[in-house]
């Protein structure tokens, strides 16, 4: 006897089931020809039936009605959804099974305007709510909070209560307190969604609370939602700043290294080298020789690209480093005047010579793949590409620092920059250590051509952009000293990324420069001098 009561609960819970099931199965149909029919206004209605009903074929459905992909066959009235162009590939709306092919004059497309696309982006979010994908649900998250719809508070509280990802879990609360405050909570609901809002204070946080500020009646909500968005503005104000200092930082990692060689060798030798950003194009060149050759020849290796450039370039524009300081440099010692003319002609000639090997236009030069992207930290937008950036020129600028003080060839180096009369007397060779120091800060310059290659265009007149700059950091910083050179370019980026919103690129510049006259009247060796009885 009780078996039979067990398999006649069992039975009636089955045929319930079931009963659900074919009456979802019949209310879909209807629901999606409903967004086929009447008026916008009609259609707005008919997409929130859609999104209350909870089926899983209600988001792809929607999404399609909202990309301009819903469609209704001629032939047989069916709602269609068709991608592609031309000959579109169509599939069922309702059960998602293909559907054969059909051009646009086969179709009548299910219009929307701009208000039903928001509508339409809500509905969406509200659905995915309870995706298994936690990037979807922190999608739907997101797009609530920029619009949010008052429908979906429930969904929220049940996606709210569900959540075990902390951080979705927050993003969840966001964008219900952004719901409060567009539906007709009570005054103690809005305050507490005012304060989450305040707290989330990004810039779509200023937008939520400015829509509050604009559409709340009541005084005690309206100031507590100005005194928010204030808030908020401070902010975005400190973050604005702090991502200006990035931007310094990023700025100034890229005028170290096209100015690190500047400064070994105008430090050392006195020599105003007018082709120095000839060689960090020598550089970039290289960077794209290679990266063609590995395209062409091992397409594999493409993200190892960067790190066979590194030496290649700094050996090629060493290389000619050397050859311009034992075929041009070492007969112009002690003439200053006449070393800046002939690096400038010299600056011309390999212009020239890369132009003709390969081309005037612009070269591509591809970024591997743990450089591409960004991530926030906070509101500070950070690009690995710019990170990375910053980091090679630090291990460039502490290589260099280790040669200089534990090599040989650094300690050569430093007695001839302090005295060089005394060094060729204690029986250094100075013009071979001239040489290699000309070598150095060339082959230097060739490895920031690596990384410039990275964030600018590689051309003839690539070089020609930061050669000033760099004069403008060695001199700041203090001739031939490297850590002046660090906290000189550091310095100038920082400086030059806080007057450009104010005075632009080209005034910014001028200004800086400018600065750099009057601060060179005051302290002329710049902001750390070198000591020794030849600079003194």
């Amino acid at each position: 006897m009780l078996f039979l009561r067990l398999l006649a609960g069992v039975s009636s819970a089955l045929a319930a089931v079931l009963i659900t099931a074919t009456a979802w199965a019949a209310d879909l149909p209807a629901l999606v020809n409903n967004l086929t029919i009447g008026g916008f206004g009609d259609r707005e209605t008919a997409i929130g039936a859609l999104a209350a009903s909870g089926d899983a074929r209600a988001a792809p459905i929607l999404e399609a009605l909202g990309a301009g992909q819903l469609y209704v066959r001629k032939s047989d009235n069916a709602v269609v959804i068709g991608k592609g162009s031309g000959t579109l590939t169509l599939e069922d709306a309702i059960t998602g099974k293909p559907a054969g092919t059909g051009s646009e004059g086969e179709l009548d497309r299910v219009r929307v305007n701009n208000r039903l696309r928001g509508v339409i982006e809500a509905a969406v979010g509200s659905l995915t709510l309870m995706s298994p994908d936690a990037r979807v649900r922190r999608g739907a998250a997101d797009s609530l909070f920029k619009r949010p719809d008052p429908a979906a508070l429930t969904a929220l509280d049940t996606a709210i209560a569900a959540e075990k990802d902390p951080r979705i879990k927050t993003a969840f609360q966001e964008a219900r307190a952004a719901v409060v405050l567009a539906s007709d909570a009570s005054k103690p609901d809005k305050l507490a969604a005012l304060e989450v809002v305040r707290e989330k204070g990004n810039r779509d946080a200023l937008s939520v609370l400015q829509a509050a500020i604009n559409s709340q009646s009541d005084p005690e909500v309206k100031a507590a939602a100005t005194a928010a968005a204030a808030s908020v503005r401070q902010t975005l104000a400190a973050w604005e700043a702090a991502q200006n200092v990035w931007y310094g930082i990023s700025l100034g990692s890229v005028l170290l290294l096209a100015a690190i060689g500047l400064a070994i060798t105008f430090g050392t030798m006195g020599v105003i080298n007018m082709a120095h950003g000839e060689m960090v194009m020598l550089g970039a060149y290289t960077t794209f020789v290679v990266q063609d050759i590995i395209r062409t020849s091992a397409p594999h290796l493409f993200d190892a690209s960067l790190v066979i450039a590194l030496p290649l370039a700094f050996v090629v524009a060493g290389a000619v480093g050397i050859a311009i300081e034992r075929g041009i440099i070492r007969f112009l010692y002690g003439r200053p005047l006449d070393t800046l003319l002939a690096t400038w002609g010299l600056s011309l000639v390999l212009q020239q010579a890369v132009r003709s090997i390969f081309g005037p236009s612009n070269r591509e030069v591809g970024a591997p793949s743990f450089m591409s992207g960004a991530f926030q930290v906070g509101q500070i937008t950070v690009t690995y590409g710019r990170l990375w950036i910053v980091v090679f020129s630090l291990l460039v600028f502490v290589t260099l620092i280790l040669v200089l003080r534990k090599t040989p060839l650094g300690l050569y180096m430093r007695a001839v920059t302090q005295n060089r009369p005394m060094a060729s007397a204690m029986g250094i060779r100075t013009p071979r250590v001239d040489a290699l120091t000309f070598g150095l800060g060339s082959g230097i310059a060739g490895l920031a051509g690596v990384a410039l290659s990275q964030i600018d265009n590689v051309s003839p007149n690539l070089g020609q952009g930061y050669i000033i700059d760099s004069f403008m950091v060695v001199v700041f910083g203090g001739v031939g000293n490297l850590f002046g050179t660090l906290v000189g370019a550091t310095a100038l980026g920082i400086v030059n990324k806080f007057l450009e919103p104010y005075a632009g690129a080209v005034l910014g510049k001028i200004l800086v420069l400018v600065f750099i006259i009057l601060f060179i009247q005051r302290r002329p060796r710049g902001l750390f001098a070198l000591k020794g009885r030849s600079v003194e």
